[in-house]
């Protein structure tokens, strides 16, 4: 039988310690989880959303991927890095919301996330990155690359050429030389090669690699594209550099512009 006596102010009591206990806890709990999701997203790794098509079909606008910060990257890599310089342009991007700075601040990207690219690298400092050789294909250090593992292909089954852009170029000290999977879409460090800087002409077209992020490690999100992203195998066959990487950028023909 239930009682139905009053309880005491002792039971009243310890009812609300027991209360205040149990809260303190959960706060504990959910500021060690933000303190470690913020220490993970610090030094270890972090989401982002893929904002355009210009990695198509390797990466889908709207897929979410993760970015390793702990390990090093190569050429193939697909890479994350700041702006280097205004290639974003004016891009309108909307003021983000107190709930985007909070998953933001966590870990959690949302679609307010500015001031990021994503692409893939081609050129490692020091490479000689050539459009094209006899068959149309990007060479670097003299190997051509079989890029149809990852160039977009159209749906009626045509693939992109790697580049309509000629160009011939010596990536300097500390620099990369990225493009899109969507060639035709991507307004990559071939359509940078002629702007005009305080560090010389063309010379933003090579991404610092201080301002790399780290290399995508896969897709989580959406779950039925959830996939691991790997070097393609023709990097493989990519010789090192014959001649170290120069202190400015060489570019040939000068000008040359997507």
């Amino acid at each position: 039988m239930t009682s139905t006596e009053p309880k005491t102010g002792r039971e009243v009591r310890a009812h609300h310690v027991a209360g205040l206990v149990f809260l303190k806890e959960l706060v504990f709990v959910v500021v060690g989880a933000i303190i470690v999701s913020s220490l993970l997203r610090a030094f270890v790794g972090q989401m982002f959303i893929i904002p355009s098509d210009s990695m198509q079909n390797t990466l889908l606008q709207g897929d979410r991927v993760v970015v390793q910060k702990i390990t090093d990257f190569h050429r193939g890599n697909v890479v994350v890095f700041k702006d280097p310089a205004d290639w974003l342009g004016d891009e309108p991007t909307e003021d983000p919301t107190v709930k985007d700075r909070i998953l933001e601040f966590i870990g959690v990207p949302t679609a307010s996330s500015p001031g990021h690219l994503i692409k893939r690298v081609i050129g490692m400092p020091g490479d000689t990155v050539v459009c094209c050789d006899d068959s149309g294909r990007v060479t670097v250090n003299g190997q051509a690359l079989d890029e149809t593992s990852y160039l977009y292909t159209a749906p009626d089954g045509v693939q992109v050429a790697p580049s309509d852009v000629k160009f011939t170029v010596v990536v300097p000290r500390d620099r990369i030389f990225v493009m899109g999977d969507h060639r035709d879409l991507s307004a990559d460090s071939r359509c940078h090669l002629s702007d005009v800087s305080t560090q010389g002409r063309g010379q933003t077209a090579f991404v610092p690699v201080s301002d790399v992020v780290g290399p995508a490690f896969a897709i989580v999100s959406p779950f039925d594209r959830a996939t691991r992203l790997r070097i393609p195998a023709t990097f493989a066959d990519v010789p090192a550099p014959s001649e170290p990487a120069p202190e400015r950028g060489e570019i040939e023909p000068a000008g040359v512009s997507c």
